[in-house]
């Protein structure tokens, strides 16, 4: 070899060794898992017992990329163009949308069809589900019991924007259930949904729950686009009185301040149910639909089931949730099914532009100016 080959060759080699794999021409394959806030401890540590769990069952090397931010936002993200081989998301609808930009496989956005993504994994592919609480500072010196505390003109209300947060639009329907319900409890309560003879009292209802719920929202004190931004609100910039939160942030919120925060769970809250999916034209092109499919099926596992529960969401399976009754108090839930018709009628009547949320929001601004 000449001088000048050998002086090339010897460069490509130092500048190869600067990156992991180059050295034997393998590197070795990733997945990215696009995810909503609350969930970044719980796939921190879920990821690393997976590429454990899959070396030892492959003998393959492998990493999990991880994105979180609020779901809605993570949704659109990935419409755009970020690869995500699985969403972790907060809601259907979010996971629907994902969809709506070509990047499923055929039949996979239709509810009706057999290979709708939510029909490939048990639960509804949902490993685990969570609720929507309260946390308060030490001593709940506002005096918060329940949602009706919410509307009371001395507090102040820290929730993240149901625009851009899956966890906030949870939010909103817990409230808005509640009120539902607390309306209708003459004629049974939220049962009285069902019973067709009972419409008329079911249309006025839902006028005093639009009402509740925009003097709830008269009371927030600005909104984050994620869940995780409004705990930092909460619990690091000392804002607002009360916090609306997923169950498991509350958990966690109350774990970070020391016990300076206390959890009031409602007399009702809505059945969060949180869905996860394999992007089938992203893992098909990245050829990681092996690593994809395996990723997802190992939240079903009781390694991970377990691990759900200490990272404080409700997990699926029975055994499991009986080992750790006593970390998740009885709760009356609702879904959104049950009250609103399923998530896309949900978002439709609610979130979308010019819905009830943004007219609520003009209403209040118009009315506080």
């Amino acid at each position: 070899m000449n001088k000048p080959l050998l002086v090339f060759a010897t460069l490509a080699l130092a500048v190869c060794a600067g990156f992991v794999g180059c050295s034997d021409g393998e590197s070795h394959r990733k997945i990215l898992n696009v995810s909503y806030d609350p969930t970044r401890e719980l796939y921190e540590e879920f990821d690393e017992a997976f590429a454990e769990h899959w070396l030892a069952t492959t003998g393959e090397t492998i990493e999990v990329e991880k994105s979180a931010g609020g779901s809605g936002s993570q949704a659109r993200a990935v419409k755009m163009g970020q690869e995500a081989d699985v969403v972790t998301l907060a809601l259907a609808f979010d996971v629907d949308d994902v969809g709506t930009a070509g990047l499923f496989a055929e039949g996979a956005n239709d509810p009706e069809s057999p290979n709708y993504w939510q029909k490939r994994l048990p639960n509804n592919s949902c490993p685990y589900t969570s609720t929507i609480v309260l946390v308060v500072r030490k001593g709940n010196p506002k005096k918060i019991r329940d949602w009706a505390d919410l509307t009371r003109a001395d507090v102040e209300i820290v929730t993240p924007n149901p625009k851009t947060s899956g966890g906030a639009r949870w939010n909103y329907l817990a409230l808005w259930g509640y009120a539902l319900d607390k309306a209708l409890a003459p004629d049974g309560g939220l049962d009285a949904l069902k019973a067709p003879e009972k419409a008329e009292r079911v249309e006025a209802a839902q006028a005093e729950a639009r009402s509740f719920v925009k003097k709830v929202f008269a009371n927030v004190r600005g909104m984050q686009a994620g869940a995780r931004a409004s705990t930092d609100d909460f619990v690091k910039n000392q804002v607002g009185d009360v916090f609306i939160a997923w169950e498991n942030e509350a958990i966690l919120a109350k774990i970070f301040s020391n016990d300076e925060l206390e959890i009031v769970v409602p007399s009702i809250s809505v059945k969060a149910e949180p869905p996860v999916a394999v992007v089938d034209k992203i893992v098909d092109r990245r050829g990681t639909r092996d690593l994809a499919e395996a990723y997802l099926n190992f939240l079903y596992e009781p390694e991970a089931q377990d691990m759900i529960a200490r990272n404080h969401y409700r997990p699926c399976s029975p055994e499991i949730a009986e080992k750790y009754k006593d970390k998740f108090p009885e709760i009356r839930l609702f879904t959104v099914d049950d009250v609103f018709g399923g998530w896309v009628a949900a978002q439709r009547e609610h979130f979308n532009a010019d819905g009830v949320f943004d007219k609520i929001l003009e209403e209040n601004y118009r009315e506080n100016k």
